[in-house]
């Protein structure tokens, strides 16, 4: 693929970047620049590595699945201006 001087300034405009007209050349050249690179990574062959989420083997560290209500209420409610039988009391928004 080769990036021309309209294109970058569609993609300029996209972006709104404010690119020059003096700098649309060099920008093209520039991209054009980073797109072999990017291609360059088509000629390695990768059929024989796993996909893979890190650079680095781990594992998640899990926990029961248990449904609990913390236990923790007073704690919670204790610092709210207002409480009614366990619950925060907030000002009427929807009439």
């Amino acid at each position: 693929m080769s990036v021309d001087t309209d294109t970058v300034r569609r993609i300029a405009k996209l972006a709104r970047l404010a690119i020059s007209d003096d700098g649309l050349a060099p920008m093209a050249q520039e991209l054009n620049v980073i797109l072999g690179w990017v291609d360059q990574l088509n000629e390695v062959d990768v059929s024989a590595v796993e996909p893979m989420t890190s650079a680095v083997q781990t594992s998640l560290k899990k926990r029961s699945d248990t449904v609990t209500d913390g236990h923790i209420q007073e704690a919670v409610l204790h610092n709210a201006p207002l409480t009614e039988h366990g619950f925060f009391v907030v000002p009427k928004v929807v009439e």
